[in-house]
Formats: C-alpha cells, sequence, structure tokens
C-alpha cells in the first residue's frame, strides 16, 4: 500500500515512513496480511495527524505525540492492535485515561494500555466504524 500522503509529524529515522511499512509489508508471511492492511488504512484515516512506520518491528502509529499504536502480530487468533501512549511515562489521572469504546473493543492492559482483536477480515469490516472512533478517542489523550 504505497501512500502518497505526507507525513504529518517528522520522523527521526528511515523507520518512521510509509516507505519503511511498504516495505515490511511486501517482505511479511502472515495469514491475516489483508487485516493489517486494512488495520493501516483505518488508522490512517481516523486523522490527518497520523503517520506510520516500523516501531518494536511491526507497523506502528503516530501522531505529534509519539507513537500510541502498534500491531500486534503475535496475536493467537486473528491480528490484534496496542493502543499505547508511547514509550514515555506520561501524568494521568487515578483511573488512567478516558476512552469512548461503546462497542467494548478494548481489554485494558494497564491504565494507559490497551488491547483489541479482529479475527478476520470479516470481523474487521464488522466493527470498522466502531474502530475509527475509537481511535480518534484515544488520539484525544496524547
Amino acid at each position: 500500500m504505497a501512500s502518497q500522503r505526507p507525513a504529518p509529524s517528522p520522523h527521526s529515522s528511515a523507520a518512521d515512513t510509509t516507505a519503511a511499512v511498504d516495505t515490511f509489508m511486501a517482505s511479511l508471511e502472515h495469514p491475516h496480511k489483508t487485516v493489517i492492511e486494512a488495520i493501516r488504512i483505518a488508522v490512517l484515516d481516523a486523522a490527518p495527524s497520523v503517520a506510520e512506520g516500523i516501531k518494536w518491528n511491526a507497523p506502528s502509529f503516530r501522531s505529534a505525540g509519539g507513537y500510541f499504536a502498534t500491531v500486534h502480530l503475535r496475536e493467537q487468533a486473528g491480528v490484534g492492535l496496542i493502543l499505547h501512549l508511547g514509550a514515555k511515562v506520561r501524568t494521568q489521572g487515578p483511573d488512567g485515561i478516558v476512552v469512548d469504546d461503546p462497542a467494548h473493543l478494548l481489554k485494558w492492559l494497564a491504565k494507559d494500555r490497551a488491547s483489541l482483536r479482529f479475527a478476520d477480515l470479516p470481523d474487521f469490516e464488522a466493527k470498522q466504524a466502531a474502530f475509527a472512533a475509537l481511535i480518534r478517542s484515544w488520539l484525544a489523550n496524547l
């Protein structure tokens, strides 16, 4: 998936580019590669401030606030996505961050980290609208 959109935030290395993700995806052998590509499109389309790169040896997404999501390629049943607040510790309230998740897609791993999973492409497509809204809600915390 080659993208013509410019990166909204500056990158610090060649791994922080869509070209790096394109190269990674070209060589990736994964049973749910079509879901990963659909996730890429949905996250990039969620907000103009989102860009992508390779972080932690997987497609990852960032905004001006830093990396906030990483594809979980080793998910046992489908494809996962880990939502986080980046590598730096951020100050937050006692209950963690606030994210609107009416479809209950998130599984909370910590007060500042959650995961979600898509079993296959039809599962992703059925949840795509809720997923896009969830990404926008997560971005509000960065």
